[in-house]
Parts: C-alpha cells; structure tokens; sequence
C-alpha cells in the first residue's frame, strides 16, 4: 500500500493547480475625452466579454472606473450600459467603483445598478485569496483621494490573519510608482495614488508573512512596480489611446494563480510577466536612512573632515 501523501506535498499539488481570472479597467464609457475614447467603450467591452467566455475564468474583476462622469442622471444612465454589458460574461464578476464612479453617485447607486454589494470582500479561491479592497475612491475637491483609515485598518486585519497567499485588487494603486511619461499623471502624481495613504498601506502589506501580489487600475498604463519584494501591478485602461494613438489599446488581462503569478495583457498594448509566488514572501532589507543620519557614515565623514583638517594645518606648517 503506497504512503498517503504528505502535508506538505498535498499543498503542492493544491498549490500547481491555477486560478484564473479575468481583469479590465477604466472602461470609460462615455463620450471622449482627451485620450480616453469612451465612444468605443461598449464594443471594447463586449470584445472582453467574448474573450472571458472563451477563457472559462474563476471570476472576473472589473477595476472601476467604468464611465466618464458627466451628472447625475447621465451618469446613472451610462453606468446601466455598463452593468448591461458584463450580463455576457458567464463567470462570475467583482466590480469595484473608480474615482469616475463616484463623483456623481454613492457607493449604494453603485450597488444597486450593479446588483452586489460594493464593501471590502475576501473571496477565497482554493490555494489563494482574493482581497477585493473597495477603498473609498471619491476625489475630494480640494483634498485629492483620502484613504479612510477603516480600509486601511480592514486590510490591515485580512493581512495579519492571512494564511494563504493574497491577491489584491483596488482601484487607485499604492505602489507609488514614478508616473514620468504618464499622459495624466507626469505633473500631477498626486492624483495618482493615495497621498500619505499609500505609503501606510505599503507598510501594512509588507506585514504580511504569505506571497503578496497587488493589481490596480486608475493611471491608464501597464506598470509592475517591486515594492519590498512585492509586485504591484497597473493595467492599461480599455479605452485609453495615449500609448497607442490614435486607436483605444482594447487592453484586458488573463491572471494566472499557482506556484507562479503569470499575468498576460491583450490588445494594442500587451504586456506579460510571469513571477515566482513563493519569491513574494520574502522582504527587502530595511532602506538606509539618510547618509548623513546614519551612525556608522556620521562617524566615517567625521574622521575623513577631521583628516582633511590635520593634512591643511601640516602643510600650513612647512
């Protein structure tokens, strides 16, 4: 009679097995915009929906940001299209609301014209969690994005008691990535990300004692940032034109959850990245403060100024 399996070789072979899903972002459906081309936004969509079919996903996450606000009503109206159009898609759907979604309707207009819930969520999926982290993304005007400190203390409590690995997933990115040559965002990084928000969610994230991957939308480009052996990953907007002007980059992802994170863009602008999981877990050494804070090169510079000194006096002195 063979040996049953160990502990450690049946999480493995749990482990292998993949989870796939399904992302879009900042589908913008509305008029266009600068270099969002909302008026292709539906047919775009329906491509995606096509494409999740015939992936056979676990579960789709839509982003957020899936309108171009323009007030109440219209907004209201667009929204419904949107809500409409992922009907098609046979899997399962995690929608998060973007800044867009929101300065015009509530997170409960939002609810209620999606049919779910719209709170933070953990969905577990076999050998990973999913954290749907729905932070408040409403732009205050003047304030900027504000990270309440209950999202933050939320998610705080989902990472500490992590057992599995996380897959995160939010609107705004925290990663705090450089947004040089961002058609957007270059001079206005601020609106970016959460400022002072997104360092203390960094910090609670690299509390975590699992792998850690971390997916966003909101700056309308495909990024993978480190951030303490964490990688943070941005997706290009469906309908965002700067990088592939003058047509929309139709851009969607397939991710793939195993022993690996294997993250595959499509459209215009594709992108592909395929990590190590297991790497994830495994923290940077604390930064240097600096130079001139640190004990050790005070005292380094100290003693070569005090040198410089003594070699000016003696050559003073001959």
């Amino acid at each position: 009679m063979p040996a049953p399996a160990s502990r450690s070789s049946a999480r493995r072979e749990t482990f292998m097995t993949a989870l796939r899903l399904c992302l879009v972002a900042d589908i913008h459906h509305g008029a266009d915009s600068f270099t969002k081309k909302g008026t292709a936004a539906l047919p775009l969509l329906a491509e995606f929906a096509r494409f999740a079919n015939e992936t056979r996903p676990d579960a789709v996450i839509d982003l957020g940001d899936r309108i171009s606000d323009v007030d109440t009503e219209t907004d209201r109206r667009l929204e419904r299209e949107v809500a409409e159009g992922f009907r098609a898609v046979e899997a399962p759907v995690f929608h998060i609301c973007g800044n867009h979604d929101r300065d015009h309707l509530t997170v409960a207009d939002n609810a209620e014209i999606l049919g779910q819930a719209l709170g933070n969520q953990v969905v577990d999926l076999g050998a990973w969690q999913l954290v749907i982290w729905r932070a408040d993304t409403r732009i205050h005007r003047p304030g900027g994005f504000v990270l309440p400190e209950a999202d933050l203390l939320w998610l705080a409590g989902v990472v500490r008691t992590a057992t599995k690995p996380i897959a995160l997933f939010s609107h705004v990115p925290v990663s705090g990535h450089a947004q040089d040559g961002n058609y957007y965002f270059e001079r206005n990084p601020d609106a970016s990300t959460y400022p002072g928000g997104a360092e203390r969610a960094r910090a609670v994230l690299a509390a975590a004692r699992v792998p850690v991957t971390c997916f966003a939308g909101h700056v309308h480009w495909n990024t993978l940032t480190m951030v303490n052996g964490q990688p943070h990953f941005t997706l290009q907007s469906l309908t965002e034109s700067f990088t592939t002007h003058p047509e929309p980059a139709g851009s969607f992802a397939l991710l793939e959850l195993s022993d690996r994170i294997d993250w595959r863009v499509f459209g215009k602008d594709s992108f592909a990245v395929s990590l190590d999981a297991a790497e994830t877990a495994r923290r940077w050494v604390t930064p240097l403060p600096p130079f001139n804070e640190h004990p050790e090169i005070r005292l380094r510079q100290a003693a070569q100024a005090a040198r410089q000194v003594a070699s000016q006096i003696a050559q003073a002195a001959e």
